[in-house]
């Protein structure tokens, strides 16, 4: 009884039906009826038909799974098959020597130097004021950026406008750009090779843009740019060194989205930050 048990726990926590009428103990082993919300039918005791019932259902999910696992499998097969295909002659061999932002663009934007290069959509350049005093970095592009091209879109885009907004700086007065140019498969942070492969076009649009300052947004962008692992609390607000820019670090727009009691500090590093361009 106690293996038919297990698949039945199995099972339900599968479906995701436990919340309304089953929940789990803690020690994730029983299952127990909620009296309190349980109907008659969920109070008796299950018979024989039933447990046979609940023994075929099972049988037939792991069927499913397992036709699912296959077509993952299938489709994984064929995206590596892909993305093997590194091209190191997909940019100009010339783009180093780029005099501008929009030259460098159509220089390196069919790049496929990285296995990047075949599961994007769009490749993420950057957007805003070609001669800004303000660099904005992230860590690389997410799902919506991937669809439109485009940086920090979506809601946690949305936000960074907002903050921009609140000391008197439009998206247009700023420039904004990842580390990476193109979206890591479900947002999984970009691996080392692929950061050393593209940081070198975030190097040279710094070099093109000369950015007063420099504001990273997020503890990854900042460890993948200082090459080190950081602690926010201890760098957070400071100004630091990169590449001989001066560099500001401050929480994501998504984790204040996560947790809105970040927006107090970040609000106070913006603060600063607004000052030092002026002077």
């Amino acid at each position: 009884m106690s293996n038919l048990k297990t698949d039945i726990l199995n099972y339900l926590e599968s479906q995701k039906v436990y919340g309304k009428n089953i929940f789990f103990d803690d020690d994730g082993i029983e299952f127990k009826i909620d009296k309190e919300i349980a109907g008659e039918k969920m109070a008796k005791k299950q018979s024989p038909n039933n447990e046979i019932k609940i023994s075929q259902k099972i049988s037939e999910t792991k069927v499913e799974k397992t036709q699912v696992l296959q077509e993952i499998e299938t489709k994984e097969q064929k995206v590596t098959q892909h993305i093997v295909k590194i091209d190191e002659n997909s940019v100009s061999k010339n783009w180093r020597d780029a005099g501008s932002l929009e030259v460098l663009y159509d220089d390196i934007h069919d790049c496929m130097r990285c296995e990047l290069g075949a599961t994007r959509n769009k490749f993420v350049f950057g957007t805003g004021d070609p001669n800004a005093d303000l660099l904005i970095i992230g860590e690389a592009p997410g799902r919506d950026e991937d669809a439109q091209g485009e940086p920090f879109v979506g809601r946690s885009g949305k936000l960074l406008t907002t903050i921009l907004e609140s000391i008197q700086l439009s998206r247009d007065d700023v420039f904004i750009a990842n580390i990476l140019k193109c979206r890591p498969p479900n947002n999984r942070r970009p691996s080392t090779s692929e950061v050393d492969t593209c940081e070198v076009y975030l190097h040279k649009q710094i070099e093109l843009i000369n950015p007063k300052y420099i504001l990273a947004l997020g503890l990854t962008a900042a460890d993948t740019l200082l090459k080190e692992k950081c602690v926010m609390k201890d760098i957070r607000g400071e100004i630091l060194d990169y590449r001989g820019k001066k560099l500001m670090i401050t929480y994501h727009p998504s984790a204040l989205l996560r947790n809105p009691n970040l927006k107090r500090p970040v609000w106070e590093d913006m603060k600063k930050l607004k000052e030092l361009l002026v002077n």
